[in-house]
């Protein structure tokens, strides 16, 4: 298969979704999420820290980066999509590697230390579940055919079949 066909099917698949019912949910449901976070940490969750002890209060600290980090992240992405759908920016530009969703190493869930204050908690949650919906988006939307590896059932029955009879 030549490039530019799986560049203009990239492309329609990236266009669809920008216009699609999913990324209005999706897109509702970050910026909400951002908007509410926002309101947290300069609010309750501020207030909530100074109540912690040391160890608590340096878990908080990081948790709190992992959690705006995983926002931005998703946040960036989101509106990279929007941008394709208002015609801002090709489908095509869309798939350049410094618009995909990043920071996974950051962004993986940690071990969350239970003295974390609950509203804490509930917005990494939160994230890390839209994380991981996003995650999967943009995988299934980005990356080649190539670089996905499909096991072959048929193949691999023939290997196996050829290592147990010798042929």
């Amino acid at each position: 298969m030549s490039e530019a066909p799986t560049t203009a099917r990239r492309a329609d698949v990236i266009s669809d979704f920008a216009r699609s019912e999913l990324f209005d949910r999706t897109f509702q449901e970050g910026m909400d999420l951002v908007e509410e976070t926002a309101g947290y940490l300069d609010g309750s969750g501020r207030q909530e820290s100074k109540l912690l002890s040391r160890n608590a209060a340096l878990a908080y600290a990081a948790e709190s980066m992992r959690l705006t980090t995983r926002l931005m992240q998703v946040a960036s992405w989101l509106l990279v999509q929007r941008a394709v759908r208002e015609g801002d920016m090709a489908a095509e530009s869309a798939c350049d590697e410094r618009y995909r969703l990043g920071a996974e190493e950051v962004c993986r869930p940690g071990q969350t230390p239970e003295e974390l204050p609950g509203g804490l908690t509930q917005l990494l949650e939160r994230s890390e579940r839209l994380y991981e919906r996003v995650r999967h988006l943009d995988r299934r939307m980005y990356v080649d055919d190539a670089e996905i590896e499909i096991p072959n059932a048929v193949a691999s029955h023939m290997d196996r079949l050829r290592s147990a009879f010798g042929s």
